[in-house]
């Protein structure tokens, strides 16, 4: 019996859904331990459309963050296939896994992972910054018009110490999108903010990947969060 377990749909999608952006098929991973094998994810399936959200529940242990780091290239599957529009993203490793992630993925963690040094632009900036005589924007430019966008105009040149937990989760928001992601994958963004700005932060995610028509994939313990999405799909963890 498949991993995948849906529990939840609704209507509340943006109109905008095309074609399958994402295909999952039998995928499973599992990490070595002393006692032997831990088999985290077994013959998960799901399908994500072009700018759908679709969120991810299920208790501690079931596999929600390997499930997203095997989508975004972090790690490889023991078995299984993931595919972005034509990727094969489960045969990609080093710089093609590097260069995958750079062009189609933009990551959203519980940690905001800002660097203490740069300000809220230069941290937007930071991905792509090695690469900025071959990008086809101003980067600078995109990166204020990102800030701007999620209510921090006037914070571009303040220090992660010197921003609010919220305000810290809003430049990782625009560093994700910097890159005009294919798939944004966000786990626990909200987790180590409090309900209220937790909810701002994420309606602050969903309007940025609506007007982008990217898809999005949330994972989250809060049930009023995961009934923003259009859909919603549960794990539960292997016995």
């Amino acid at each position: 019996m498949g991993h995948e377990q849906e529990i939840e749909s609704n209507e509340q999608g943006n109109g905008q859904h095309k074609g399958l952006l994402l295909t999952v098929e039998h995928l499973s991973k599992s990490y070595p331990t002393p006692q032997g094998q831990l088999q985290v994810l077994e013959d998960t399936n799901l399908s994500v459309k072009q700018g759908e959200f679709l969120a991810i529940t299920g208790p501690s242990g079931s596999g929600k963050t390997t499930l997203l780091s095997l989508l975004g290239a972090l790690e490889r599957p023991n078995s299984g296939e993931i595919r972005l529009e034509n990727i094969a993203v489960q045969q990609l490793s080093g710089p093609a896994a590097a260069d995958f992630r750079r062009e189609k993925i933009g990551f959203v963690f519980q940690l905001f992972y800002l660097l203490p040094a740069l300000t809220a632009v230069e941290n937007v900036m930071a991905p792509l910054l090695p690469y900025r005589r071959k990008l086809s924007f101003d980067l600078k430019q995109r990166a204020e018009e990102l800030l701007e966008r999620v209510g921090l105009a006037d914070r571009l040149h303040n220090l992660p110490a010197r921003l609010s937990g919220g305000e810290q989760q809003r430049v990782a928001i625009a560093r994700a999108l910097i890159n005009s992601p294919r798939l944004v994958l966000a786990d626990e963004p909200t987790g180590n903010l409090d309900p209220t700005t937790g909810k701002e932060v994420l309606e602050v995610l969903r309007e940025l990947q609506r007007c982008g028509n990217q898809s999005l994939i949330l994972v989250t313990h809060d049930p009023e969060l995961a009934a923003l999405a259009d859909r919603c799909m549960r794990l539960e963890q292997l016995r």
